[in-house]
């Protein structure tokens, strides 16, 4: 079996579209577990100020919703950026719940109504990824495949197998391996709702540098399987924060990824923040983790306002706290802070920093 990795390879199979009029309508189908065929349809229209993407499975909410993310994760590490149109993606059957092998079928279906590849007659795909967002395909679990089918699998070519691979997503287009222009970084912030289940949240940015970024900064940035207005909320605080560098804005794809998606208030802002600038090289990594509580209603000019909570919040941050981990907390709270919260800090290798403006430290 052979590993698709040049644009020589990808005209056998997907060749790049090079006719300016775009589909309006792609298939690629998937081979379930049973030994069904599912398929994927992928349609565009004019956007028109609708979602992005919007993903359908029948009878299943939960299965649209998985669908929406793998595309919108998949899209990260696409160097141009164009938000024109809306893709609507539907299966015609449901795969069992424990399935994945039909997602490289849907991340296919989209970048081919989009132009990003030209469709076959009867193009199967199976593979499936837990980086979508780096545009690594890690593999597939289809098993014994028909040899006359046109067949596509995710990952590394294994010997044996008849049918052609896909390791990454920029081979689709005879590109190197995008894995390594993304960068990724993670801090933490404390969910607190004054209960057994406090903990620790993080929340991970991504950014991919992108060449035609001419619209709004929000709309580069992506926050799959958070509910709209959180989405919203996360678009305009890293807006707000880039303008505030001076030079952040107009330079990359962003994704947001939250390690829980249902969570109320804004209190993450402050570690979302320095989760994008670390990213971005504008912060120095800690030898741990970075753990941060803070909002701002000011971001576009570096402001870190308080948030509620002080006394839990503190008290959860210094049971869970490591050995070279850097505590940001906002400077409002300095004066009010519980007497045994920083020696207990410093008993355990952690350092804090009390700060009013974002770039300070």
């Amino acid at each position: 079996m052979k590993t698709l990795s040049t644009a020589e390879d990808w005209s056998k199979v997907l060749p790049v579209t090079s006719k300016p009029s775009l589909p309006n309508e792609s298939q690629v189908l998937s081979i379930l577990a049973d030994g069904s065929v599912l398929t994927v349809t992928a349609t565009r229209r004019p956007r028109a100020n609708r979602a992005d993407v919007k993903c359908s499975a029948p009878g299943m909410t939960s299965l649209g919703e998985r669908m929406q993310q793998v595309v919108r994760l998949a899209r990260h590490t696409e160097g141009r950026f164009d938000s024109r149109d809306q893709v609507v993606i539907s299966l015609d059957k449901l795969p069992k719940s424990d399935e994945r092998d039909w997602e490289l079928a849907v991340v296919l279906a989209d970048r081919m109504v989009r132009g990003l590849g030209r469709s076959h007659t009867k193009q199967y795909a199976n593979g499936w990824s837990d980086s979508w967002h780096t545009g690594r395909v890690q593999g597939h679990d289809l098993r014994n495949a028909p040899e006359h089918l046109d067949l596509l699998l995710g990952g590394e070519a294994v010997e044996g197998e008849r049918a052609m691979c896909l390791p990454h997503l920029g081979a689709l287009l005879g590109h190197p391996d995008p894995s390594s222009a993304v960068s990724s970084s993670r801090t933490w912030f404390p969910l607190h709702s004054g209960g057994v289940h406090d903990s620790l949240c993080w929340v991970e940015v991504s950014v991919y540098p992108a060449s035609n970024l001419d619209g709004d900064e929000e709309d580069t940035i992506s926050a799959p399987g958070l509910d709209p207005a959180t989405q919203l909320a996360v678009r305009q605080t890293l807006a707000g924060a880039r303008h505030f560098d001076g030079r952040g804005l107009g330079r990359w794809r962003t994704l947001v990824r939250f390690g829980q998606s249902r969570f109320q208030g804004n209190s993450y802002e402050l570690a979302l923040v320095m989760a994008d600038r670390i990213a971005r090289g504008r912060e120095f990594l800690p030898r741990g983790r970075l753990i941060a509580s803070g909002c701002s209603s000011q971001w576009h000019a570096g402001r870190v306002d308080a948030v509620e909570g002080r006394e839990a919040k503190c008290a959860l941050i210094a049971s869970q706290a490591q050995a070279g981990d850097r505590i940001l907390l906002p400077s409002a709270w300095e004066a009010e802070l519980p007497e045994d919260f920083l020696p207990a800090l410093k008993r355990g290798g952690a350092s804090l920093a009390c700060i009013g403006r974002i770039g300070l430290i």
